[in-house]
């Protein structure tokens, strides 16, 4: 394996983003966490993994800003050189009936879920383009595919990151650059902390492997993904069979 990839992760600070960065980093690439709000656990993931001699950098970065994710990418490039693999990891959720939700609700979803991974894309395949390479991972969900209720704009927001990673796998295919999407389903982080013991055992039971996901299984289908060079514009369900 090829580990002198240089790899973005936005939202790397927390959850899912958290363990990908952990779970790169002590397989030897060079990882740039980006973070916006969650400075401190940024700062102590830098500091444990210092501890097992592996150095990463931290990039504080509000992704929903076109100049904020040119900064970002203007530090991988001048300290790399180059951008091999752009995590789009960073996101929120809401539970909230449809037609509770606000013009702010929707634009903050939105813009949240989906313009800022058309913002870090853009920006990225730039580099990726001019040297005929490159991998780009979209962290959706198992909503994307097949929408939640109470969750319309999170859902809109998901589905739409889905086609933007098909059709910008067709028109990035001739220069090599590959684009993935992987659509978790129930994942046990932060932001799933909502739901209550009653309300995972009843999904529990709607799962046909009977059991909520970790997020070590996402971060095994990104270095997959990494490494593969011959899967592009999927939508891969990692969610225990609940969508099935």
């Amino acid at each position: 394996m090829n580990k002198d990839k240089v790899i973005i992760v936005t939202g790397g600070s927390r959850g899912i983003g958290e363990n990908i960065v952990r779970g790169l980093a002590t397989e030897g690439y060079k990882i740039i966490l980006n973070y916006n709000k969650s400075e401190e656990q940024a700062k102590k993931i830098k500091q444990d993994l210092s501890e097992q001699n592996i150095q990463i950098d931290i990039f504080k970065a509000d992704v929903t800003k076109r100049e904020e994710v040119k900064s970002l990418i203007k530090f991988c490039i001048e300290k790399y050189g180059k951008i091999d693999v752009l995590i789009n990891n960073a996101g929120i959720s809401q539970i909230k009936l449809f037609t509770d939700i606000t013009d702010d609700d929707w634009e903050n979803m939105i813009k949240t879920n989906l313009t800022s991974c058309f913002y870090t894309t853009q920006e990225a395949v730039k580099n990726m383009i001019s040297n005929q390479n490159g991998c780009i991972i979209n962290i959706s969900s198992i909503w994307g595919n097949i929408g939640a209720s109470c969750e319309v704009h999170y859902s809109a927001a998901k589905s739409g990151l889905n086609g933007m990673t098909k059709a910008l796998a067709k028109e990035l295919g001739p220069s090599n650059i590959r684009v993935n999407c992987i659509a978790p389903g129930i994942i046990k982080t932060d932001m799933n902390s909502e739901l209550s013991e009653e309300d995972i055992q009843n999904i529990t039971e709607e799962i046909p492997l009977q059991k909520i996901g970790y997020p070590q299984s996402i971060t095994k289908c990104v270095k997959w993904l990494i490494e593969d060079d011959y899967t592009t514009g999927q939508i891969i369900s990692v969610n225990g069979g609940w969508s099935i």
